[in-house]
């Protein structure tokens, strides 16, 4: 109960992502950080056969583990030095049985989750997903595996738009996994399956997130959204492939999706339950114009014939597109000044939205954004302390449109995000802030170090060390007859401000003062056992007292 008040500071398989350049093109990895107080080494590169796809921490003791497609699961040892970091391999089909991974996540206690996919063969009509979890045995690495759920066969649409279930993420209490099943379509248009599924758009189990229980085993997902809904296996809907999902340190949870392929903007998502994000009626903050019975593909300046979407002739005059649903919820909004390029569908020239002072929601189209990451633990020195981080996967033209991939905007970066929460959804201010990448695909954060796993040429894995934050011990946590106290323990003299929030995003200052280095001694007389969730934190002020 009292921890509740304070807060103490110190290829197997296809991977569809989106629209994004060829890959494979073997070019030097050259990382590069906006800020000089920021440091990028590569730690080693991956030996598997199979590309790697995530990587996840043990919240234990912080060990770092990925996966590659084809299921191995390795330990990385980081050692000092460039490119000297060790591998081990923990797990691979072998062992779980799946050779078609692409979701992993690890609990606060330490158990693994895996989610695979399934096709009889290269032309078999249908797909179908598994989950798995992978319980250490004691005093090994080794891991009891079991099924924690599975789908029913769904329609593929044999197109490169069959996203499958593709993430996983557990909630912070590790009692739930989150469940990200990608799209079969680019834009909500009719693909028939070369013929198997007439007048088939999605499916019961293809653009939503998805729930189940942590420690259920062989639950069983139908192919019936109607029961889906009424067993509450349904958290959100109108999701086009949100590959990453994370939780932020205040509980909420976040998605980066990935858009059509069309000029419009890639999204970052928060994330509730109940709601639907839009696809196929409305991306990037836009709508889709199929819906609409006077639609000509010929006069839409947003596409493009490089994409594959255009190239089969996908966007067309559509008059049977279903109706929109009565409410959908729009991206966060990005208020720049980086990754916020759009073309404009009056003239298709491509601008800067931030340069205009126009709302845009949320990325550069074709980015692909990946790997939602926070500094969960504040241990970042400002501007980042507490913030999100956001990579974009797809390579790009950084001075024109010249390629498939995002336009004027080369991606293969790390951004820095700062939310800040206005009304009933975020905005965030958006900055490159490592570029030179290749091909990010999943990231990991532990204490300053975000830690960056690349699908790209030498699949490799990158250490971003970011300057540390000045921490500020809060210690001795105590009820008295004036209210909640507290010890400050300051590592050197200065200017010290308190801060509190109810929810570890919005902070208010209550208290500043210039204290000696050593125990300082506060209580908070507002504070009492009834009066809601509280968390405290100390900074180390600049400028003075405010």
């Amino acid at each position: 109960m009292m921890r509740r008040f304070f807060l103490l500071l110190a290829s197997a398989g296809l991977l569809n992502l989106c629209c994004w350049a060829p890959l494979g093109l073997a070019r030097e990895i050259t990382p590069a950080a906006s800020d000089p107080r920021i440091s990028v080494r590569l730690l080693t590169t991956v030996k598997d056969p199979d590309r790697p796809c995530r990587i996840a921490k043990d919240p234990r003791n912080d060990t770092l583990y990925y996966m590659t497609l084809g299921g191995s699961i390795y330990r990385l040892r980081i050692q000092a030095g460039d490119n000297l970091s060790t591998s081990a391999l923990v797990a691979d089909a072998s062992s779980h049985g799946q050779t078609n991974t692409m979701g992993f996540a690890i609990g606060p206690d330490g158990t693994f989750y895996v989610v695979a996919n399934h096709t009889a063969s290269t032309n078999d009509a249908f797909t179908w997903a598994v989950v798995l979890r992978g319980i250490q045995q004691s005093g090994t690495e080794q891991r009891a595996w079991s099924v924690v759920a599975y789908t029913a066969a769904y329609a593929r649409s044999k197109t490169a738009f069959d996203h499958v279930f593709n993430a996983v993420e557990v909630s912070p209490d590790g009692k739930t996994l989150y469940l990200n099943s990608g799209s079969r379509t680019d834009h909500g248009e009719i693909q028939a399956g070369n013929g198997a599924f007439p007048n088939l758009r999605e499916e019961p189990l293809t653009a939503a997130i998805f729930r189940v229980p942590a420690n259920e085993t062989n639950t069983f997902l139908p192919r019936d959204l109607a029961r889906l809904r009424a067993e509450g296996r349904v958290f959100c809907e109108g999701i086009r492939n949100t590959f990453d999902l994370r939780f932020s340190p205040s509980g909420e949870l976040f998605g980066a999706e990935n858009g059509p392929d069309r000029g419009m903007s890639d999204e970052l998502n928060w994330l509730r339950e109940g709601m639907h994000y839009g696809f196929p009626w409305r991306m990037g903050g836009a709508d889709n114009p199929q819906q609409f019975p006077d639609y000509d593909p010929a006069k839409d300046k947003l596409l493009d014939p490089l994409f594959t979407a255009v190239k089969g002739g996908y966007f067309q005059n559509d008059p049977t597109f279903p109706p929109a649903p009565a409410r959908m919820m729009e991206p966060i909004r990005n208020l720049g000044p980086d990754a916020d390029k759009f073309r404009d569908p009056s003239d298709g020239l491509v601008k800067d939205a931030s340069d205009l002072g126009l709302p845009f929601a949320t990325f550069t189209a074709h980015r692909s954004p990946l790997g939602v990451v926070f500094d969960e633990k504040r241990a970042m020195a400002a501007p980042y302390q507490g913030d999100a981080f956001v990579m974009g996967f797809s390579d790009g033209d950084p001075t024109g449109d010249r390629f498939e991939g995002p336009f004027e905007d080369a991606s293969d970066d790390l951004l820095h995000l700062h939310l800040t929460k206005v009304g009933d959804n975020y905005q965030a201010t958006v900055s490159k802030l490592v570029t030179g990448l290749n091909n990010p695909i999943d990231n990991e954060v532990i204490a300053n170090r975000v830690f960056i796993i690349c699908y790209g040429y030498e699949y490799s894995i990158w250490e971003v060390t970011l300057p540390a934050a000045d921490v500020i011990e809060l210690s001795n946590p105590a009820w008295t007859p004036a209210g909640y106290s507290f010890t400050f323990n300051a590592n050197a003299a200065g200017v010290v401000r308190l801060e509190i929030s109810t929810d570890l995003l919005e902070w208010k200052s209550v208290w500043s003062a210039a204290l000696p280095a050593g125990p300082s001694y506060f209580i908070d007389g507002s504070a009492s056992p009834v009066s809601g969730s509280r968390y405290y934190r100390a900074v180390r002020a600049t400028g003075g007292l405010p």
